[in-house]
């Protein structure tokens, strides 16, 4: 980073701490202790009013606030935003109503000519092959907001209605899912969110629990029912990369005796899900335990057979 970024991020880093020490500028900016006694003198000198503070709990305090000058960009910083709006241009759904194509030209217009210039070299060598999303979802922006604010919604979901308190919304391959405390089934759930066809917002408390949830991995929240299938695959090689890529909160990888499984539990409902996902791993895994998942998938492959003829 050039000197002239870093003093710019440590004069908005210490005009929001108001007090810091020699240690806060070395631990938040990875420099050594030279450097940040030279980046302070670089402070005063443009005229940053610091007092300093002797003594074990010294250190410096800003006597006044200061008014900073607005937030610019190098370019590398403006190519990764710029990148990162375009990984977003295939999903036909955001959490909020706004217009990509709106957000995408205002953005280039605050761009100088040099910058234009820069994006448009690498638009030619840069591609994007996202998958499109298939379905609609009407409610992203209320799921995200109720997860956001510990709010209960009340929603239909496949026609049937549910009490829910939203805790996360994620995108996983072209679905966006709702992770959620279902209050009716007393259980945490995932919903796919183009199969809400309706959301509103009820005076339901949530539970006492759910108002840290979102200090915690979601996944640590998955806990299966009294009725849940156990199961165990031995995977492969091959087979550990696609699960890395596509996995599920009620699974995981363990190692025993210097091989692979995958373990975790399935509602009895979910039998049709599970069959088709351990389809999309084919030959890279084996069925240890249950055995009527080895008779589900073979019925499986033979409808599959039975289509082809």
């Amino acid at each position: 980073m050039k000197k002239s970024e870093r003093i710019n991020q440590i004069l908005r880093f210490i005009n929001q701490k108001q007090h810091f020490t020699l240690q806060d500028l070395m631990q938040e900016f990875q420099i050594s202790k030279r450097t940040a006694l030279r980046d302070v003198a670089s402070i005063e000198e443009i005229g940053v009013p610091l007092y300093a503070e002797y003594g074990r709990y010294g250190g410096y305090r800003i006597l006044n606030q200061m008014k900073l000058p607005p937030i610019s960009f190098n370019t590398q910083e403006i190519l990764a935003l710029y990148f990162a709006m375009q990984a977003l241009g295939s999903y036909s759904n955001l959490p909020f109503q706004v217009s990509y194509r709106t957000i995408h030209e205002k953005f280039i217009n605050e761009l100088s000519e040099n910058q234009k210039q820069e994006i448009e070299r690498m638009q030619n060598r840069v591609s994007f092959q996202n998958a499109v999303q298939i379905e609609e979802c009407k409610h992203l922006e209320i799921l995200l907001m109720a997860a956001v604010q510990n709010i209960v919604l009340k929603i239909v979901y496949k026609n049937i209605s549910r009490t829910i308190h939203p805790i996360a919304i994620y995108v996983l391959k072209e679905y966006w899912y709702c992770q959620a405390y279902d209050m009716d089934k007393i259980a945490y759930r995932v919903f796919r969110c183009d199969r809400i066809s309706s959301a509103e917002i009820t005076k339901i408390q949530p539970l006492e629990e759910l108002k840290e949830i979102t200090k915690l991995n979601s996944h640590s929240l998955w806990k299966p029912s009294e009725n849940a299938v156990k199961f165990k695959w031995l995977i492969n090689e091959e087979g550990i990369e696609l699960f890395q890529k596509e996995h599920y909160p009620s699974m995981k990888l363990i190692n025993e005796f210097e091989k692979t499984y995958i373990i975790g539990t399935y509602e009895q409902n979910e039998l049709g899900f599970i069959i088709k996902y351990l389809a999309k791993l084919g030959k890279t895994v084996k069925i240890i335990e249950p055995i009527i998942l080895k008779e589900s998938l073979r019925q499986y492959y033979k409808e599959l057979l039975e289509n082809i003829e």
